[in-house]
């Protein structure tokens, strides 16, 4: 009985000091520890604000599509489509990856007192280069109509995803967009 806990000491404190690594997760455990789904998040409310930028960045465990607006970010919808549309038109917006995410930002990409862009893609095919990113494959964009503006966002598969807002820089706001590289 002594050798047991003798040895049952070294395995702890081996553990313990990292040079015993536990076992492969299990099938429940979830990858980097996020609990995201991949069903549609929205919230309805209409926004004062206009888009401004869109912009990706890539993390350890997600890659994140940002989009900036110049004042508080009130609604949205973010969901897996077979197709991302344009507003209005409805015309088909190609997009490299296996699965598909269309952004919509209850918000217009212009002045609706002025009717001037405030935001106008470059690139409308391309709004982020996301090469060698590890889930995005294209960015796109879809247009903006009566007050609603959509992104199309490929990606490598259908993998879960989040979405939320932030606050800032300034009198501004952000709406967020990380898709997990694997599930």
């Amino acid at each position: 009985m002594k050798k047991f806990h003798t040895w049952l000491t070294v395995i702890v404190m081996a553990v313990g000091l990292g040079f015993l690594a536990p076992g492969p997760a299990s099938a429940t455990t979830s990858y980097c520890g996020l609990v995201w789904g991949s069903l549609a998040e929205s919230n309805p409310a209409m926004s004062a604000a206009s888009v401004t930028n869109v912009r990706t960045g890539q993390h350890y465990c997600f890659d994140r599509m940002v989009v900036d607006l110049n004042g508080p970010v009130a609604g949205y919808n973010v969901r897996y489509v077979d197709n991302v549309a344009q507003d209005g038109s409805g015309n088909l917006v190609p997009l490299r990856g296996r699965a598909f995410i269309q952004v919509t930002v209850t918000a217009p990409s212009y002045d609706s007192e002025t009717g001037s862009a405030t935001y106008s893609p470059a690139n409308q095919a391309e709004l982020s280069n996301v090469a060698g990113y590890q889930t995005f494959r294209q960015v796109a964009w879809a247009g903006s109509f009566e007050g609603y503006t959509n992104v199309g966002l490929g990606v490598r598969a259908r993998l879960p995803f989040r979405v939320f807002t932030l606050d800032g820089p300034g009198s501004g706001s952000r709406l967020v967009v990380d898709v997990a590289h694997f599930w």
